[in-house]
């Protein structure tokens, strides 16, 4: 399998669907390579897109504020990514095809990274990662296993709905990001049971 930076040199060059096109560059994602937490959004955003890397906008200011405030990390103590590393069109949802095609890119990060708790921001990540067609309101407020592996995934809202949204959103996103901080807290398992 390869390592991440390998990983981002293929990303990089990626043309598996209709993004690559439009895009200014590839957001693969950032952050500690060996981090417990992973956070993982839906695409960049216009912003993102120009600085080639993910939530540096509005949203991520709030993000990085949640991640400081309710489990005591900075943005750097985390790997963050996305469902789709190239800006859809005027920020529209990504499709099917375009999930699909990034699929293995993602699956790769996580696999390299192995985070004990997966963040799963908003509707298509948390889809996407618990294999589910429920959506996001149903879904948070608990945990859901990855895979085949200890690692957890915490579906929170994104930070967009947090904005729009108000105090009870941004209230139900401090709650899972404590959740998230109480799990990653909990004695790790046995060395070699990952």
């Amino acid at each position: 399998m390869p390592d991440l930076a390998q990983l981002r040199v293929d990303a990089l060059a990626c043309t598996r669907c209709p993004l690559a096109g439009g895009r200014t560059t590839v957001v693969f994602g950032e952050g500690d390579p060996h981090a417990a937490l992973m956070v993982v959004g839906e695409g960049p955003g216009r912003e993102e897109d120009l600085a080639g890397r993910p939530f540096v906008g509005r949203s991520g200011h709030l993000l990085d504020r949640l991640l400081l405030e309710e489990i005591g990390l900075r943005r750097e103590q985390v790997y963050i990514a996305n469902v789709v590393k190239c800006r859809p069109p005027g920020n529209r949802d990504p499709q099917p095809d375009e999930i699909a095609a990034c699929r293995p890119y993602l699956e790769a990060q996580i696999d390299e990274i192995r985070p004990a708790v997966l963040m799963t921001l908003g509707n298509f990540s948390s889809k996407l990662l618990i294999a589910t067609a429920e959506g996001i309101t149903r879904l948070r407020g608990r945990t859901y296993p990855y895979r085949d592996t200890d690692a957890v995934i915490v579906p929170t809202y994104h930070p967009a709905a947090a904005l729009r949204g108000g105090g009870t959103v941004l209230a139900g996103m401090r709650a899972d990001f404590v959740r998230a901080k109480g799990i990653l807290a909990a004695p790790a398992p046995p060395v070699g049971s990952r």
